[in-house]
């Protein structure tokens, strides 16, 4: 091919190269595009207000659940079981019977021991008369009052044997599973059951000592559990350790948890996130903050201009920094198209983001 038809060649591609990109830029192309391509023209920007937030310090941590209070439910003495009064996943009163076992010798032993108390002291009763016409020494006096002692004491413990044949619940509660059935034999400390306080939950967790002086007693608490992934449960810190493993650099924080209808078992892993402290502070997207050098600041927009505001800034929370000073509450900043935003240049505001917009303005800088 000759050397003139190559280049009219790349003159016709050349010319219909430019054509493309203007059509592109005068039709198709972003307000913003379109305006960086024309050097004299208002740089467009987007703003947001600065506004007021309570931003939270928070720390999270995992733990596991316990009852506020639990037993395990166990005979003092050995026998055969007659009777289960509860079933498993109940709830009951304090008091409330759960077992009972075979107490027919100990019932025959406690009426032996009421008739030995009662003769005694009607053995008691005639000795003082006796005594009052000396017709008895005084020791045989005194023998007769111990003696009605000794009764009164074996009484007591009959008593108590044939309480300890029914077993009650020390607190309301819930119980567990049992592994026995009536008619079976239980020794001493055989495992009937377990009672559980599940009106309040316990989750015990650890902390950074770093965070020790920060901790206290009715700080707020947050729960999480994976079987309940569309709840959250409440709480508040009830204790504080007042020491720190020297190994793991920890201590031990508690916290009690309200649990309304015993929706949470013992033993359940959750996830906790505390709540430090709370403050009232004004924000701005991090998008419109600029740090040059040793100084700190942000474009706000008045009658289409740019002014470049020193700001003093503080904490920082989910893509929000707090303003301490410089700015007043209200006041838009420039979150996007800060590239070519110059101090007293003129801008185009494209958009002015409402309050709680900030967030998603942020993710499109």
């Amino acid at each position: 091919m000759a050397v003139w038809k190559q280049l009219l060649l790349l003159c016709l591609l050349g010319g219909l190269g430019y054509g493309g990109w203007w059509v592109y830029r005068e039709h198709y192309a972003p307000p913003e595009e379109a305006a960086a391509e024309r050097p004299n023209a208002p740089a467009p920007v987007e703003i947001v207000p600065a506004e007021r937030q309570v931003l939270e310090t928070t720390v999270e941590a995992v733990g596991t659940t316990r009852a506020r209070q639990s037993v395990e439910i166990v005979p003092e003495a050995a026998g055969r079981i007659v009777e289960i009064t509860f079933t498993p996943g109940d709830r009951v009163e304090k008091g409330e019977v759960l077992v009972r076992l075979d107490d027919a010798i100990q019932r025959a032993d406690l009426a032996e021991a009421e008739a030995r108390s009662t003769e005694q002291e009607q053995v008691l009763a005639r000795a003082r008369q006796l005594r009052e016409t000396n017709a008895i020494s005084q020791a045989t006096l005194e023998e007769s009052v111990a003696r009605l002692a000794e009764a009164g004491a074996q009484l007591d413990r009959a008593r108590r044997r044939l309480e300890d044949r029914t077993i009650t619940a020390p607190f309301a509660g819930v119980v567990g599973l049992t592994e026995v059935d009536p008619g079976a034999r239980v020794s001493e400390g055989d495992l009937i059951t377990r009672l559980d306080d599940l009106s309040e939950v316990i989750v015990e967790f650890a902390l950074p000592e770093t965070l020790f002086a920060q901790v206290r007693t009715g700080l707020s608490v947050t729960a999480t559990s994976a079987a309940f992934p569309d709840r959250t449960f409440e709480g508040r810190i009830a204790a504080v350790d007042s020491r720190i493993d020297p190994v793991s650099r920890a201590f031990l924080t508690r916290a009690v948890i309200p649990n309304r209808n015993s929706v949470l078992p013992a033993g359940m892993f959750m996830s906790l996130t505390l709540t430090l402290s709370e403050s009232d502070e004004l924000v701005v997207p991090e998008a419109a903050i600029i740090f040059q050098a040793a100084e700190t600041y942000v474009f706000t927009v008045t009658d289409g201009t740019a002014h470049r505001v020193p700001v003093r800034t503080g904490q920082r929370r989910a893509g929000l920094v707090a303003i301490e000073g410089g700015l007043e509450e209200g006041t838009g900043v420039v979150v996007r198209g800060l590239q070519r935003v110059r101090d007293g240049a003129a801008v185009s505001v494209l958009d002015a983001g409402e309050p709680s917009s900030a967030s998603a303005t942020e993710g499109d800088s």
